[in-house]
């Protein structure tokens, strides 16, 4: 194994953040510090500048962390030719998925996929997409797991693996609920509850202009930061919300909501992001045939 102070170390000049470190290792803040500290001690030299709460990398820190960048690869580089040899996936995974893939689409495949292979440790990591496929680049992740296709580039490979339908959703007393399909029209003509951030919104508007609607006009009655509160105002029939068809499910289920399907239909697209083809270990390459397979399933695709 490499030296774990390198390890540690890698994490942090990665993150430029000890307590981002500290999450992804999984250790607590003062672990991190002491490893850190016990690197420069080895080095006899200073690898960070701390100063008003931030970080950065001394002179010597960059040349550690060029040095940590090959170290480490040609380890996971070794790991992969022997785990190919061997055809016995074993270790820890490091995934990286956005809330709704995570929470939503994602545990099925990571129950079956350990069901497979019970010595791979899958370590999950969600964030929003573009700290994700950072993550990804900066191989702190072995793979990650995003709604949209990503910003991709030299370092980072995009890859579809499935589709996930946005429907409108709402109590089944609600006007909407009678319709076959909803159309953008239909979209202005009642009280609307929405994210009030996030990829669902953008994909909305583009959605509505291309329909030749101003998604100005639509009757945003509620702004909510999270999911559970848009399903709370759902079921009490105060709006309707376009929401991914994965993620009402258990309500579906339960007869608290159901789903419209919008005309022409809305969908985005989920993909897989790997480091570039140099560094793809074999566990990632399996995983990530594995997941595109099950995920594609569910879809419907």
């Amino acid at each position: 194994m490499p030296d774990r102070r390198l390890e540690v170390f890698h994490a942090a000049a990665s993150q430029m953040s000890f307590t981002r470190a500290a999450e992804l290792l999984q250790m607590t803040q003062p672990a991190v510090t002491f490893q850190i500290k016990q690197l420069e001690e080895h080095f006899g030299t200073r690898l960070f500048e701390r100063a008003h709460g931030r970080v950065t990398l001394t002179p010597e820190g960059l040349k550690v962390k060029d040095y940590a960048d090959r170290i480490l690869d040609l380890f996971a580089t070794l790991e992969n030719e022997l785990q190919e040899m061997a055809s016995d996936l074993r270790g820890h995974l490091l995934i990286g998925a956005t809330p709704t893939v995570a929470e939503y689409h994602l545990p099925p495949v990571l129950a079956e996929f350990r069901i497979a292979h019970p010595n791979v440790v899958p370590r999950l990591t969600v964030d929003n997409p573009g700290v994700i496929e950072d993550m990804v680049d900066e191989r702190v992740l072995d793979i990650g797991i995003v709604e949209g296709l990503g910003r991709g580039g030299a370092q980072v490979m995009v890859e579809p693996c499935a589709e996930d339908e946005l429907v409108v959703v709402c109590a089944p007393d609600f006007p909407l609920a009678r319709l076959d399909a909803v159309t953008p029209e239909h979209l202005l003509q009642h009280p609307c509850a929405g994210r009030d951030a996030g990829s669902v919104r953008a994909l909305l508007e583009d959605y509505l202009s291309r329909g030749g609607v101003d998604p100005a006009k639509l009757p945003l009655a509620f702004e909510l930061d999270r999911l559970s509160s848009v399903k709370g105002v759902l079921e009490r029939g105060l709006a309707y919300a376009i929401l991914s068809r994965a993620a009402i499910r258990h309500e579906i289920s339960l007869g608290l909501l159901v789903a419209v399907p919008l005309r022409p239909r809305l969908v985005r697209h989920m993909a897989l992001l790997y480091p570039s083809e140099r560094f793809r270990t074999y566990m990632a390459k399996q995983f990530g045939e594995f997941a595109s397979a099950r995920l594609a399933r569910q879809s419907g695709r």
